[in-house]
């Protein structure tokens, strides 16, 4: 299996950044898009952001749009995460995604493997 592991802050401030990183084993990292899907209590899991095989294309969720960034470095099998302007409603489980082709797109069907997860929290 291809392992994903989520790493980086977990507490974040109302309004401050957070940076989330994933770290992928696999040599063919580059060959697939990656994505960042989120889950909260109570509630289903969600699509947050997703980027292209290049990195050249990149889609998020109208509700991080502005505010989230996703990249990703192929060289070292990395995609990060950046969060600016923590809002009410992102803290969440975060979860780490590799899809099952070449480009973004925000059905979790798509994604072929996943990362365990790593909880996010806004203080405000």
């Amino acid at each position: 299996q291809v392992q994903l592991v989520e790493s980086g802050g977990r507490l974040g401030q109302a309004g401050g950044s957070l940076r989330l990183s994933c770290a992928a084993s696999e040599r063919t990292f580059s060959s697939y898009a990656m994505g960042w899907f989120r889950q909260a209590p109570g509630k289903e899991r969600e699509f947050v952001a997703a980027i292209s095989w290049t990195g050249s294309n990149t889609s998020y969720a109208d509700s991080v749009k502005g505010r989230f960034t996703i990249s990703r470095d192929n060289a070292k099998n990395t995609v990060t995460l950046r969060m600016n302007n923590l809002e009410p409603a992102d803290p969440a489980v975060y979860y780490c995604a590799r899809g099952r082709g070449l480009y973004h797109n925000p059905d979790a069907t798509d994604y072929r493997y996943w990362g365990q997860g790593t909880q996010v929290t806004v203080s405000s």
